[in-house]
């Protein structure tokens, strides 16, 4: 799948990856896909966590070297 947009919040802890997340998706349009990449093992949880509460799709998550890509389409 291919994404719009990448930010790299590796090395960041819980809450950092995802309000990062927050502040670029509020800058996107509806449609587009994010692409998260964060080594937080809270992540995991979180980021589905946060698509749910902001109302945006969680589009799936894949190990990408030692971090973790999340996908995520804005509402």
């Amino acid at each position: 799948m291919k994404w719009d947009l990448e930010i790299d919040a590796i090395g960041l802890l819980c809450p950092l990856p995802v309000l990062k997340a927050r502040k670029v998706l509020n800058s996107m349009e509806a449609g587009q896909v994010l692409a998260l990449l964060a080594t937080d093992p809270a992540a995991i949880v979180d980021v589905p966590h946060f698509c749910t509460e902001a109302g945006h799709i969680f589009v799936e998550q894949f190990p990408e070297g030692d971090a973790t890509r999340y996908l995520i389409r804005k509402a």
